[in-house]
């Protein structure tokens, strides 16, 4: 087996070319041996110039949500996959959703899709929490409140009317359970409406969760 303990160093925490060519001084060429551990499936290739340690090489489980922050930034999870995160919707999401301060872009890679959404710096730093994992990790992750907010801006077609059609649509269209959401930070809807478009939106969400 290929010499890989050296790898360990880096845990489930991407790294760049430079980083991991440092780390392989001692081989006559770097490249060679990069391209031998992606062939031997014990580095992933995230896309070109960032990598991961296989999950398999030392049954360490990678985290997306960090990885989404790695890949494209500045940028924070949101939307459906922090909705999911939190339990506060029932369905597993496949597709790592986020939002940046930089264009939109997506990224099709080995561990799956990975879709971020462009928006003002003025709106985008509201209500981001630094989520730290086990204290060997932390990434960048909407409140659950933000992660509402964004949701319903970047819904298309969505013209609610009263608070009753708000409720409706987070009860039944998005199936969250309300007498959860009922106990979190209104002040962070508020900051939203603020500097966001769906301002209606936004403010029947505020006053229905005010109650």
């Amino acid at each position: 087996m290929a010499n890989t303990d050296f790898l360990k160093q880096f845990g489930i925490i991407p790294f760049d070319t430079a980083t991991l060519t440092g780390s392989l001084k001692d081989y006559k060429s770097p490249k060679d041996k990069i391209s031998s551990l992606e062939q031997s499936d014990f580095l992933i290739r995230i896309k070109r110039g960032l990598f991961v340690v296989s999950p398999k090489l030392f049954n360490q489980p990678l985290s997306k949500e960090l990885i989404a922050n790695h890949l494209y930034g500045p940028s924070y999870v949101s939307l459906q996959t922090a909705l999911s995160y939190y339990k506060l919707i029932p369905e597993r999401v496949h597709i790592v959703s986020s939002m940046t301060i930089k264009r939109s872009r997506n990224f099709s890679t080995p561990l799956g899709n990975f879709y971020y959404i462009g928006g003002t710096k003025e709106y985008l730093t509201i209500g981001i929490r630094q989520e730290i994992v086990n204290n060997e990790y932390a990434f960048l992750i909407a409140s659950p409140e933000k992660a509402l907010c964004d949701t319903i801006i970047q819904t298309a077609g969505l013209r609610l009317q009263s608070e009753k059609a708000m409720r409706i649509y987070l009860k039944e269209d998005m199936r969250i359970d309300l007498s959860v959401i009922e106990h979190y930070n209104v002040d962070i809807i508020k900051e939203c409406i603020a500097v966001s478009k769906k301002k209606r939106e936004l403010t029947l969400l505020y006053k229905l969760l005010k109650q």
